[in-house]
């Protein structure tokens, strides 16, 4: 008698369930990690190419490489 009482598992439509609750929740981490890689990673990198390129001057860099050696093909 106490088999009786015990109710039965869910069966059907178990992994649609469990599916959609992993699939919502593997999309908003995905947006969280997208956001943390935009503001740590890709903004920083954006800056430190502007700065850099800000005060560069490719003619001063080729005459000094060009001083050391590095272009003998060029005289």
């Amino acid at each position: 008698m106490a088999s009786s009482s015990l109710t039965k598992p869910q069966m059907r439509g178990l992994l649609a369930k469990r599916l959609r609750c992993h699939i919502v929740g593997a999309f908003f981490v995905s947006l969280g990690v997208a956001a943390f890689y935009k503001f740590a990673v890709a903004e920083p990198r954006k800056k430190a190419y502007a700065d850099f390129y800000r005060t560069y001057d490719s003619i001063k860099d080729f005459e000094e490489m060009w001083k050391a050696g590095i272009f003998p093909s060029a005289k």
